[in-house]
């Protein structure tokens, strides 16, 4: 059996992942919020924006998080083409999560469905990326602990998207993202604490790509992505903001016209 330090970067890693997954589910809530404001392609497009953003920081953080993943005796590498198809799976289902909100009649329901399909996703991406591992040696996990985690992750999620058609000041968006990475943290460290290693004798070479030559500068691609989706939120006009402008602009062209018929007569 394998000796498994899940710190050890000590508490770095935990502290970072954590961050990156506020800052996905921080701009995935808002942006969801946005699309519920608006209708036609502009909802669409600001439900694709919530479902980049919630699962990029997802996965951003599941593999910041295995930066501090170490196992007694063995080097850990990663298969690229399945730690690529986590994020994949990750932005597409919690997609589908986000769709259902944004476009469901019923809202019970849609909170139902769509927090399921988000959870779901999210543990998807996270044991699709534990499969990517390669090591001198072979996982296994506890059936009860990996329940655990599944069951945290459809709670987190289907508490997020009540939270975004519920909530509706800045300061309290901010605290459900920050409850939100609580719970998606939770879910990895939970679902880490289901593993176990089996080492194997043999040394042969392992395949894959080592964390600093694929997952590091991929995580920083990411968190790039994060910063600029944010500015984008920030800066972009809430609808409110657009009809007071176009109010604005109406009220202007009548004071010119009135300004310009005074001195005509």
């Amino acid at each position: 059996m394998g000796t498994i330090d899940h710190l050890s970067f000590g508490w770095l890693t935990p502290t970072l992942s954590y961050l990156m997954a506020c800052v996905g589910a921080a701009l995935g809530l808002r942006c969801t919020l946005r699309a519920l404001a608006a209708a036609g392609p502009s909802r669409r497009n600001w439900l694709l924006t919530a479902a980049a953003a919630i699962g990029t920081g997802i996965w951003t953080m599941h593999f910041v998080a295995m930066f501090g993943f170490a196992v007694d005796g063995t080097e850990l590498r990663y298969q690229v083409p399945l730690t690529l198809l986590s994020l994949l799976v990750a932005v597409l289902v919690v997609g589908l999560g986000v769709f259902i909100v944004g476009y469901g009649a019923h809202r019970g329901r849609s909170l139902l469905l769509g927090g399921t399909a988000t959870g779901l996703g999210v543990a998807a991406m996270h044991y699709l990326g534990m499969a990517a591992v390669r090591m001198h040696g072979t996982l296994s996990y506890s059936a009860g602990t990996v329940g655990l985690s599944v069951l945290i992750a459809v709670g987190a999620a289907t508490a997020a998207l009540w939270a975004t058609v519920t909530i509706r000041t800045l300061p309290a968006a901010g605290g459900a993202a920050l409850i939100m990475g609580v719970a998606v943290s939770c879910m990895h460290y939970t679902g880490m604490a289901a593993v176990h290693v089996h080492m194997h004798p043999a040394r042969t070479e392992l395949g894959g790509a080592t964390p600093m030559e694929f997952i590091f500068p991929l995580a920083v691609g990411l968190g790039s992505f994060l910063f600029l989706t944010s500015a984008f939120v920030a800066l972009s006009p809430t609808a409110h903001e657009r009809a007071a402008y176009r109010e604005a602009g109406e009220i202007a062209v009548e004071d010119l016209r009135a300004t310009a018929l005074d001195r005509a007569a």
